[in-house]
């Protein structure tokens, strides 16, 4: 009888050590990445796993899309139930797919780009360093965003896609998933400020084992951003700011609570909608723009119009604006690859100091002595 209650006892025993292999990892002496700006994504290091959590990945989202990183060793001794993460992933990245141009200066500034395999539309992208390597062969072409080539994608078996959404709705991310490769949403494009959507860079970090580097990258870009926004606090004067244009009778532009505006205030110009609010732009009639800002000093972003001319023959309502008179509209549209792609909608993301320097030398010639405006130039 003591034999048969010896061996329940181990067979019990034996059960529990089994359960336990397929049990949540706990998250007990965690240690949680810090982040000074950004609210989307958040990184709880439990030691020989992380936990990665997409709390925002696009607006009004209601679901927390959680990722477990571990080595691959860790991950071939344990069994994590599937249905806790949206992925799991190895942290030894070889082979990866993004799908936003502002990915791409995440991966060239940690030097991992020669990770990524696979992209939707390479002609978008401007980076020199990527776009060599496109030009080898070694990232090929997915097509578009919303339809993603699987074909293609599924040959490549990339460790990992890395997504964004702006409600959760893609078929072609589903499919991706059933295969076995994992979605990571990515919610930069979310955040509120640009010092905070700059701070993703800190989420390539965690999947490439690059923390440090990540953390340090950011810290330089942070420093460089305010200490350019306190030389901008120098400026004896503030010029009126104009921004935007029409698309079909409605004058968009950014309102006054957004990350543009933001540029704006730290440039230490008066945009002239400072004072809105809300989500999304501004959608104005001409009559409202006209009537504020006819007398405008400068005229910054007119949508994707590239001259003067071109912005006349679209509409020659424009041509009642102090700023087309005097000839002062910039815009970052003229910045561009080899490919045609827009630089600013790669690298602005990831590169705030450079942006907020370019408005502060156009707006505040005086200041910023020998500084090139790398975006924005004179409409031609």
């Amino acid at each position: 009888m003591r034999l048969s209650v010896f061996f329940i006892l181990l067979i019990t025993f034996v059960s529990c050590k089994n359960e336990q292999k397929n049990e949540i990892p706990s998250q007990t002496e965690n240690h949680t990445l810090e982040l000074k700006y950004a609210k989307g994504f958040s990184v709880d290091d439990n030691g020989d796993h992380i936990i990665l959590s997409i709390l925002k990945p696009w607006p009004d989202a209601s679901k927390t899309y959680k990722y477990l990183i571990a080595s691959k060793e860790v991950l071939s001794k344990m069994t994590f139930p599937s249905d806790y993460y949206d992925g799991i992933i190895a942290n030894e990245i070889n082979k990866i797919v993004v799908t936003s141009t502002t990915h791409i200066p995440a991966l060239e500034l940690l030097g991992v780009e020669q990770a990524l395999v696979g992209f939707p539309g390479t002609n978008y992208i401007s980076s020199d360093k990527t776009r060599k390597l496109i030009d080898e062969g070694k990232i090929r072409e997915l097509g578009k965003n919303e339809g993603i080539n699987t074909e293609v994608l599924l040959e490549l078996n990339p460790d990992a896609v890395i997504g964004f959404g702006v409600d959760g709705v893609n078929k072609t991310f589903e499919t991706i998933k059933k295969a076995g490769i994992p979605i990571i949403y990515n919610g930069d494009w979310v955040e509120s400020s640009a010092l905070a959507k700059a701070e993703w860079i800190k989420f390539f970090g965690v999947l490439f084992n690059k923390e440090k580097e990540a953390d340090s990258i950011f810290n330089q870009i942070e420093k460089d951003y305010l200490a350019a926004k306190d030389i901008a606090k120098l400026a004896k004067h503030k010029p009126t700011i104009l921004s935007g244009a029409m698309h079909k009778e409605v004058w968009y532009m950014p309102n006054g609570s957004s990350p543009e505006a933001q540029f704006l205030k730290d440039a230490n110009v008066d945009y002239l909608w400072s004072d809105t609010s809300g989500n999304g732009s501004l959608a104005l009639n001409f009559e409202v723009v006209l009537e504020k800002a006819k007398n405008a000093d400068i005229w910054l972003s007119p949508s994707y119009y590239t001259s003067f001319s071109q912005l006349k023959d679209a509409s020659v309502l424009y041509t009642n604006f102090s700023a087309f008179k005097n000839k002062s509209i910039y815009t970052f549209s003229n910045t561009t690859g080899t490919t045609g792609g827009v630089l600013y909608y790669e690298l602005g993301t990831a590169r705030p100091d450079l942006v907020l320097k370019d408005i502060i030398k156009v707006c505040h010639p005086e200041l910023l002595k020998g500084y090139t405006p790398y975006f924005f130039k004179l409409l031609n």
